[in-house]
């Protein structure tokens, strides 16, 4: 099975306009997140998946110095857009992480990637208890194709609920444990809260070990400094009232 990463990014934030391109420290935030992606196992690819607006063309140069590839396909349909990557470099199945998830565990994308890779009947895995912006997606290709069917709308950002909605799809859910297993803590990045709080991680951290592992984050966020957590809690508040306004998914009618 040829899996590859899928790096989903855009240069369009509005609630922190140029978020993905921001500076820490020594990179931007797309190129330190390609950085931990990097320290994954089990993948075959790293792919860029952005879209084919002028803004994202910044996402080619990107690619080229960190020596990851990029695919540049639909602007709001973002399912249909990972379908075209993954057709474009021949995989089986795809690890969604989004480009704002900057510290998203490459731990658990190798143990996505196993699982996709052993699990021959699940169409999708998902990881529970993780912190938010920690877990990755794993779908299938053949998922990829049927949702495009079942889907009714051609704005697919928030999308997960097609996989999760029904019974459509086979779904296995890995479990995050022990230190892991602490989904109360925030590590997306949204507003300017979450940078500080990305800011002050990659301070403590990364001028002592630019490859610090995600056991170092937890350790730092749970046992030795709990209280940059609370960094986020406002920008969790905006989060929550944002994603409580989304629309619902919607299927084509003969699959309601």
């Amino acid at each position: 099975m040829k899996i590859g990463i899928l790096l989903s990014v855009r240069e369009k934030a509005t609630r922190l306009p140029g978020k993905v391109l921001k500076k820490i420290i020594d990179k931007s935030v797309t190129e330190h997140l390609i950085s931990r992606l990097k320290m994954a196992d089990n993948v075959d690819k790293i792919i860029i998946s952005t879209s084919v607006n002028k803004q994202d063309d910044v996402f080619e140069d990107i690619a080229s110095s960190t020596g990851v590839e990029v695919f540049r396909g639909s602007e709001d349909d973002k399912l249909l857009r990972y379908l075209q990557t993954a057709n474009e470099y021949n995989l089986d199945a795809v690890i969604i992480v989004d480009g704002d998830d900057i510290l998203c565990f490459p731990e658990f994308i190798t143990n996505t990637a196993k699982a996709l890779r052993d699990d021959k009947d699940a169409d999708v895995i998902f990881t529970q208890g993780l912190p938010l912006g920690a877990a990755a997606s794993g779908l299938k290709k053949r998922a990829l194709e049927k949702v495009i069917l079942l889907k009714d709308e051609n704005d697919t950002e928030v999308w997960g609920g097609y996989f999760t909605t029904g019974n459509n799809f086979k779904v296995r859910y890995l479990q995050a444990k022990g230190i892991f297993r602490n989904s109360n803590i925030r590590m997306t990045l949204d507003y300017s809260e979450d940078l500080l709080f990305f800011e002050t991680i990659f301070n403590k951290l990364y001028m002592k070990n630019k490859n610090f592992s995600s056991s170092d984050v937890m350790d730092l966020l749970v046992n030795k400094h709990p209280e940059i957590c609370d960094l986020t809690v406002d920008a969790q508040k905006k989060y929550e009232k944002h994603i409580s306004i989304a629309a619902k998914v919607k299927f084509k009618k003969e699959e309601e």
